[in-house]
């Protein structure tokens, strides 16, 4: 029963809605209809002032001439030239005006023949005035001949109004009896519309009526799924907090692994030099060796992991890929082995990217490394350049990525692939599916972070007992310049000062400062020091000659960056140098070292700091940006 009483509310609420809109749509269609029959009623009027126009034109022509010739004054000429003048574009007008109508068309034709004959005869009057003849017997058949031309004028005008005027006539009756059609129309539609809403009104309180017995039977579901999902999302709140803490275990777990690791060869290798040092000196050197190599190991650890959190300061250029991959290709066959044969692709046109080479370098090294791995017993490994263009498609499909155009650089493998659990954890540090003391778990995410670090993308493509490809794209650089011409190789002797060269440094960290101190000057430069900024201001307003400044950046109180630009505005010439441990945002943006900038990371080398330090001061060795 209620379903048939809402259907027969149903249809009837369509049948009011049809008669509406049949209503609504017969007023638009009168509405048109009365608006283009009052737009013939403009036209009819329109056409009659055209034609008082063109009359009152043809008689000051008339007039013009008429009073020159009886008093030989140009200004008499006045009307008739400006007449003449205006004539043929009002005809013009006038033409358009009743084009839609033969029979006006047809007397058109006669009026404008007649205007130019009586024309012809106002200028032949005033061609003989100009000639000094006399009036004569042919000049009064002259005027004679344009009177009857300008009454033959007057007779066409007025027939073409007579027209016109029977035409406003009926075209006014029917734009006032299409208005009293659209005020009946427009009647009917409002009845039409209390009616409708009358019953809309009536309907509708019936249904609100049937919707409040709905919202109370539904209450008492609502209350339940409330509480079952606020227990669901408890549930998942501690889910996703037990895997935050899982990641952080497996993170801080990895890292305090390896640093074990490397501090207990830096600390032992230190301990047994120090015994040795005095008894077997020779035996010495070889620990400091090993301690040597303990620290970069370490800080390598520590670069992966600024790598993989996007921290690292990167010194991008416009680079040529497909010459970075063909200069790779002998150290890749060293490093990989000769049970793995290595193959490079390099597609022709291929677009210049824009990325850090040195890290690229490492990067492509890290893959090829782990394909390498991937392939027990040999195989083959092919590296792959070519231009890609990521659509939207793509980009919608991986929210991390900008559509465009890219320069993709690929490694694939036929080792043993990855199942789909692998892949999906396989940027994750420290997670690593080789045996123990054969991997850091480090190489992926390092791979993962520098290319989202350089605005560009990473995609997996594994099938087991297939292979592995591994894609990297890097953003295209659509600047004209060249890739920069990789430095030169350092030299065997470790280059020093020149003409009593003055080195500032300046860092917090006492140790790092004195060693910093001690390397300088063992290296030929005088060296001015201290340990914070406003010490380091003072100084140099009292030091009369600087050549560089070396400063830490992330120091208290002042940063290296503000040092910099301070000291820079009493010595605008001054060459800096900065080092850093780890630098959020005082010369790196977005992850780029800014323009401009030299920068030495810590830790670094003797050698290291001679060879930046020497570059700074000839004037090379700071990024540029493309």
């Amino acid at each position: 029963m209620p379903s048939t009483r809402t259907d027969r509310a149903l249809q009837a609420l369509l049948l009011g809605f049809a008669i509406l809109t049949l209503a609504v749509l017969s007023s638009i269609w009168l509405a048109q209809r009365q608006e283009r029959a009052f737009g013939w009623v403009q036209h009819t009027l329109e056409v009659q002032n055209r034609l008082g126009t063109v009359l009152s034109e043809l008689q000051d022509a008339e007039t013009g001439q008429r009073g020159y010739l009886l008093t030989r004054q140009p200004a008499f000429l006045t009307p008739y030239e400006s007449a003449v003048g205006r004539i043929d574009a009002d005809m013009a007008g006038l033409g358009a005006a009743i084009a839609d109508n033969p029979e006006q068309r047809a007397a058109m034709m006669t009026l404008r023949g007649l205007s130019r004959q009586r024309l012809a005869i106002l200028r032949e009057g005033l061609a003989r005035a100009a000639a000094g003849r006399d009036v004569g017997v042919t000049d009064i058949e002259l005027l004679d001949s344009g009177r009857q031309v300008m009454d033959r004028i007057r007779l066409v005008v007025a027939e073409m109004r007579t027209r016109e005027t029977a035409l406003l006539a009926r075209r006014t009756r029917a734009a006032e009896r299409e208005g009293a059609i659209m005020v009946v129309t427009l009647l009917g539609s409002a009845i039409a519309s209390l009616g409708l809403g009358v019953f809309v009104f009536r309907d509708g309180r019936r249904r609100v009526e049937a919707a409040n017995q709905a919202r109370d039977a539904l209450a008492f579901t609502n209350d339940q799924l409330r509480a079952e999902a606020a227990s669901r999302q408890d549930a998942e709140s501690q889910m996703r907090q037990m895997q935050k803490m899982e990641a952080v275990g497996q993170l801080t777990g990895g890292i305090a692994h390896d640093f074990n690791n490397m501090l207990a060869i830096v600390l032992g290798s230190l301990d047994l030099a120090k015994r040795r040092l005095v008894k077997a000196p020779e035996r010495a050197e070889a620990c400091i060796d090993n301690a040597i190599e303990g620290a970069e190991r370490a800080a390598q650890l520590t670069g992966r992991l600024l790598a993989f959190s996007r921290q690292q300061p990167l010194a991008p250029k416009v680079l040529d890929v497909n010459k970075l991959v063909g200069g790779m290709s002998e150290l890749l066959r060293r490093s990989i082995g000769e049970d793995v044969r290595v193959e490079t692709v390099l597609a022709g046109g291929v677009w210049r990217a824009y990325a850090d080479p040195g890290q690229l370098e490492n990067a492509i090294l890290n893959l090829c490394v782990n394909a390498r791995d991937a392939m027990d017993g040999g195989g083959r490994l092919t590296v792959e350049t070519a231009n890609a263009h990521l659509d939207d498609a793509y980009a919608d499909q991986h929210s991390e990525v900008d559509a465009g155009q890219y320069v993709m650089v690929s490694i694939t493998d036929t080792g043993a692939g990855m199942p789909p659990e692998v892949i999906e954890r396989a940027f994750d540090p420290f997670y690593t599916t080789k045996e123990v003391g054969k991997g850091t778990g480090l190489g992926l995410s390092q791979v993962h972070g520098f290319v989202k670090q350089s605005g560009g993308h990473v995609k997996i493509y594994s099938e087991i007992g297939v292979g592995t490809t591994v894609k990297l794209y890097l953003p295209r650089s659509l600047s004209a310049a060249e890739t920069a011409e990789g430095e030169a190789a350092a030299p065997v002797n470790l280059p020093r000062a020149q003409a009593g060269e003055i080195i500032f440094v300046v860092e917090d960290e006492a140790g790092v400062r004195h060693l910093t101190v001690d390397a300088l000057r063992d290296l030929g430069y005088t060296v001015v020091q201290a340990s914070d900024g406003s010490q380091a201001l003072a100084g140099i307003g009292l030091q009369p000659r600087i050549d560089l400044l070396f400063t830490d950046i992330i120091m208290p109180g002042m940063t290296g960056r503000q040092l910099a630009d301070a000291a820079r505005q009493a010595r605008p010439d001054l060459k800096v140098l900065y080092t850093t441990g780890y630098t959020k945002n005082a010369i790196v943006h977005n992850g780029v070292l800014d323009a401009d900038v030299a920068f030495l990371p810590k830790p670094f080398t003797i050698e290291q700091l001679a060879l930046k330090v020497r570059q700074v001061l000839d004037g090379r060795g700071v990024n540029r940006t493309s």
